[in-house]
C-alpha cells in the first residue's frame, strides 16, 4: 500500500500530560464472555499501546467500555473480567469502579495514582449512554482534565462516551489503535496497491450493498461468497433450492450485476458449491460442479473450484480486502471454502486487510489472525469507513 492517508485529527502523541494528570479514555473492550470468561481478549491486546504510552507519562487513567447490550445495570456484562485480564497484561495496578458514575467513582477517581488504572463500569449501564444524554456526558467529562478515544470498534455511534464526552472536555484525541484503523482503511480506498482485490461474504446483500457499489467504482475484482451470492443468482434466474435467500437483497444484487457490466472492475460468483440437505453440522454433504441448487438442498459453501480462483486472485493483488466468510464456517463440514480463503489471504504477498466480525473469528479458528498485515477491531465501523461514511468518535476530536 502506499503511503496512507492523514488522520487529520490530534493523537496521543501530541497530548501533552503533566503527571498525575487524569486522562478519560474510551477504549472497545467489548470481548466475547462465556460463563465470566474471556474466550478472545484480542481487543484487550489491541489497546495496550495507547495505555501503556499514556501510563508511561505518568497519567491516571481512567478506561471506559461497553460489554454487550445490556438493558441496564446487568453483572453478566460487568467488566470485571476485562479488569482482571488487563491486569496481568500490563505492569500497573488495575480498579475496577463499582459503577459507570456516581460518588463511588469519584471516590476511586481521587485515590487513583499516577499511572495506575481504574476501569468504569459497562458504560451502558446507564440509559443515557447510546441516548448520547449530556447530564451523562458531562458526569463522566468531569472525571479527567483530557479525553482519549481509542475505541474504533464503536467510533460509528453518536454515544455518550465517544461523542458526548468529547464535545465537553478538551483537549480531546486519537488513540494509536483509531489512529491505525482510519487511516490503514482510509488507504483501501484513496490509495491502494495495485490490483485491489476485494472479497466479500455474508447473509445479506443489504448490509454489503453500499460496500459492493463503492468497490465497483474502485477495485479491479470483487469476490462474492457466503449466502449472499445466492442472491446474484437468483437475480440471473439461477435455481437457489432450499438456500437462504434474502429477498430485498436480489434487486440490489440484480442492480449490481447492471453496474458490473460498465465497470472497470470485475465482479466475480462462486461456480461451484457445497450443498447440505440441512443447515446442520450432521447435515448430507455433496459437492455441486454448478450453482443451480436443486429442491431439498441448500448451499453451504462454495466449492473447491471457485476456492482455487479466488485463491489465485488473492494471491496476485497488491492489496487485498477481505469481510465476510465463504459459508457456514462454523459447521466443519462447510468451511473449507472460508478456510481457503484465509489460507490465501494469510499467504498473499500484498497489502492484507481484513474486516472486523466472522471474518476475524475465521482467521483465528484457522490460527491466521498473525499473518494479516491488519486485522481490524470493528466490524460495523470498518464497513462504514470503507461506504465513506463520516464516523461521529473520529469527526468529534481535536483537528491536526
Amino acid at each position: 500500500m502506499r503511503r496512507l492517508p492523514e488522520l487529520g485529527k490530534r493523537t496521543v502523541h501530541d497530548l501533552e500530560i503533566p503527571a498525575g494528570e487524569r486522562v478519560l479514555a474510551r477504549v472497545d473492550f467489548n470481548v466475547p464472555l462465556e460463563g465470566g470468561r474471556i474466550t478472545d481478549d484480542s481487543r484487550i491486546r489491541a489497546a495496550l499501546p495507547t495505555i501503556e504510552l499514556l501510563l508511561e507519562r505518568g497519567a491516571r487513567l481512567i478506561l471506559c467500555s461497553h460489554l454487550g447490550r445490556p438493558k441496564g445495570r446487568d453483572p453478566e456484562t460487568s467488566l470485571r473480567p476485562v479488569s482482571s485480564r488487563l491486569g496481568e497484561l500490563i505492569d500497573a495496578p488495575v480498579h475496577q469502579a463499582p459503577e459507570v458514575i456516581g460518588p463511588e467513582v469519584r471516590r476511586g477517581v481521587d485515590r487513583l495514582a499516577a499511572g495506575s488504572v481504574l476501569v468504569l463500569e459497562n458504560t451502558r449501564w446507564e440509559r443515557g449512554e447510546t441516548e448520547n444524554d449530556p447530564a451523562l456526558s458531562e458526569e463522566l467529562a468531569s472525571l479527567a482534565e483530557a479525553y482519549v478515544d481509542d475505541a474504533f470498534g464503536a467510533a460509528h455511534r453518536a454515544h455518550a462516551s465517544t461523542v458526548g464526552v468529547p464535545e465537553q472536555l478538551r483537549p480531546a484525541v486519537a488513540g494509536l489503535l483509531l489512529e491505525r484503523e482510519v487511516t490503514t482503511l482510509r488507504g483501501i480506498v484513496e490509495s491502494p496497491q495495485r490490483p485491489l482485490v476485494v472479497v466479500l461474504g455474508g447473509a445479506k446483500v443489504s448490509d454489503k450493498i453500499a460496500l459492493i457499489d463503492k468497490f465497483l467504482d474502485t477495485a479491479d475484482a470483487l469476490l462474492i461468497g457466503g449466502a449472499m451470492c445466492f442472491s446474484f443468482f437468483r437475480a440471473q434466474g439461477i435455481p437457489t433450492g432450499d438456500s437462504l435467500v434474502e429477498d430485498e437483497g436480489v434487486e440490489l444484487a440484480r442492480r449490481a450485476l447492471e453496474k458490473a457490466e460498465s465497470s472497470d472492475c470485475r465482479l466475480v460468483l462462486p461456480v461451484d458449491l457445497v450443498l447440505g440437505d440441512r443447515f446442520d453440522a450432521d447435515a448430507e454433504r455433496r459437492d455441486h460442479d454448478g450453482t443451480d441448487v436443486p429442491d431439498g438442498w441448500m448451499g453451504l459453501d462454495i466449492g473447491p473450484r471457485s476456492t482455487q480462483a479466488y485463491a489465485d486472485e488473492v494471491s496476485g493483488a497488491g492489496t487485498v480486502f477481505w469481510n465476510g466468510p465463504m459459508g457456514a464456517f462454523e459447521l466443519a463440514p462447510f468451511a473449507a471454502g472460508t478456510r481457503g480463503v484465509a489460507e490465501a489471504v494469510a499467504a498473499a504477498p500484498g497489502t492484507t486487510v481484513v474486516g472486523g466480525g466472522d471474518s476475524a473469528a475465521a482467521l483465528a479458528e484457522f490460527g491466521l489472525a498473525d499473518r494479516v498485515d491488519h486485522l481490524s477491531t470493528g466490524g460495523g465501523a470498518a464497513l462504514e469507513l470503507l461506504e465513506g461514511k463520516p464516523l461521529p468518535g473520529v469527526e468529534v476530536l481535536d483537528d491536526a
